[in-house]
């Protein structure tokens, strides 16, 4: 048979103290966008390129140096079939989504799978 020791109220408990900020670990927030098109960039002061990326209805804005926008557009126009993987930290909200702040791209060629009909030996 069960026993009841003792009943406290929650807020009598030193376990659930509202967290401050001594006591909550930091973190980073970092997003990574997977894209598969060459997006339409617009060119900005200096020649660097904005362009936006729709992330299931939120948009995010990018701005790029024109270096690593000649290496994106070189890169997917390279290759047949290819997926580029955007991150960046979460910047600032704007009117339609958030900006994307210090992105990095990388761009990786997609390889086609072989069909099931082959069989492999024969």
């Amino acid at each position: 048979m069960a026993e009841i020791v003792a009943i406290r109220k929650a807020s009598e408990t030193s376990e659930t103290k509202p967290p401050t900020t001594n006591n909550i670990p930091t973190g980073r927030l970092e997003i990574t966008i997977k894209i598969s098109e060459l997006p339409t960039p617009r060119a900005v002061q200096n020649s660097w390129q904005q362009f936006d990326i729709n992330c299931d209805g939120i948009i995010f804005t990018l701005t790029v140096k024109p270096k690593m926008w000649n290496k994106f557009s070189t890169a997917a126009a390279s290759y047949p079939m290819w997926v580029a993987a955007i991150s960046g930290k979460m910047g600032a909200k704007t009117g339609k989504g958030f900006i994307l702040e210090s992105p990095g791209i990388q761009v990786f060629e997609k390889k086609p799978k072989e069909s099931q009909e082959e069989a492999p030996g024969e």
